[in-house]
């Protein structure tokens, strides 16, 4: 754990300041653009026919960049991790918010998915030669719990958002974690370029072969895609994916985790306001006072982890 901390640390070192802004810039604001990006590209699209797509393309160039770059080839193991990890970040976790996003306001989806560092905190515990949490820690997995609860409502007859949307985001939130973890812990290939066109391929090809199980293809057809979903699913392959997700990625080799995961600090607040602005969604004061206590709560966590690690 010392040595990865120094190399971490010595990583950061070596990478210019203006890089490493950017891609924080990239996973704070873009990310939190991309809920809304989503929520216009599946309104005439098909939900997995659209994910497979944007991350087959977004794969493909990325590879394509890998390769122009001369890096070295990846190894049949590094390939395997890789993919694991791409199925878990972008199969189980993006998937569940294509779905979600039909169930629940885009807005609301980007803040459930904001509680995704207290599913990390779990995973890193029950791990073998896991951390167990610090009593802060501790405090703001009951605050995350709380916030959940008072965003959700579970006790009000009437209710914008969907059980069903809010237990496919936890799900997915649980899946996204798991791969966080597990790219700690796994040889992946040196590039992050070249990792990330491995998991961003790998789940293409699965949301693919999904979508065609489920016949999507069958009643879908070109015509039928508007301007708006065309612009979402064009803006996803570009700056959600081969941006976004490669500062992730990349992010992931020369920072701490803690400090990457500030992102959630961002993404619900920039969702939330786009959502409202663009696509018509409500912003009660309920919703408001949820985002604060579920925002503080990945605030506590982030800031103990940043401590200890």
């Amino acid at each position: 754990m010392g040595n990865a901390k120094v190399g971490a640390l010595s990583a950061v070192e070596n990478v210019s300041r203006a890089k490493l802004v950017a891609a924080f810039a990239a996973i704070y604001i873009v990310w939190g653009s991309t809920y809304l990006g989503i929520l216009f590209a599946i309104e005439t699209i098909p939900p997995l026919l659209m994910a497979g797509t944007r991350f087959i393309i977004a794969g493909l160039i990325l590879f394509l960049l890998a390769k122009r770059r001369n890096y070295k080839p990846a190894t049949v193991k590094q390939w395997r991790n890789a993919a694991i990890i791409g199925l878990l970040l972008l199969g189980g976790g993006n998937g569940a918010v294509v779905f979600a996003e039909r169930m629940v306001p885009s807005g609301i989806a980007a803040l459930l998915v904001a509680a995704l560092p207290i599913f990390v905190v779990l995973f890193d515990w029950i791990r073998p030669g896991g951390r167990k949490p610090t009593l802060p820690i501790v405090a703001g997995l009951i605050l995350g719990v709380v916030g959940l609860l008072v965003l959700v409502n579970p006790f009000a007859a009437v209710t914008n958002v969907r059980i069903a949307g809010v237990i496919l985001l936890i799900l997915g939130e649980i899946s996204w974690a798991a791969g966080t973890v597990l790219a700690q812990h796994v040889e992946l290939p040196k590039s992050a370029t070249l990792a990330t066109a491995i998991e961003t391929i790998a789940a293409g090809v699965v949301f693919l072969m999904l979508s065609t199980v489920t016949l999507e293809p069958m009643h879908f057809h070109l015509g039928q895609v508007s301007m708006k979903s065309l612009g979402g699913l064009l803006f996803l392959i570009t700056f959600g994916s081969i941006i976004a997700f490669s500062s992730y990625v990349w992010l992931l080799k020369v920072s701490t985790p803690a400090k990457v995961a500030t992102y959630a600090y961002v993404n619900p607040i920039i969702a939330l306001l786009l959502g409202w602005a663009f696509a018509g969604e409500s912003l009660s004061i309920r919703t408001i006072i949820a985002s604060a206590i579920i925002i503080s709560a990945v605030a506590l966590i982030t800031v103990s982890r940043t401590s200890v690690t």
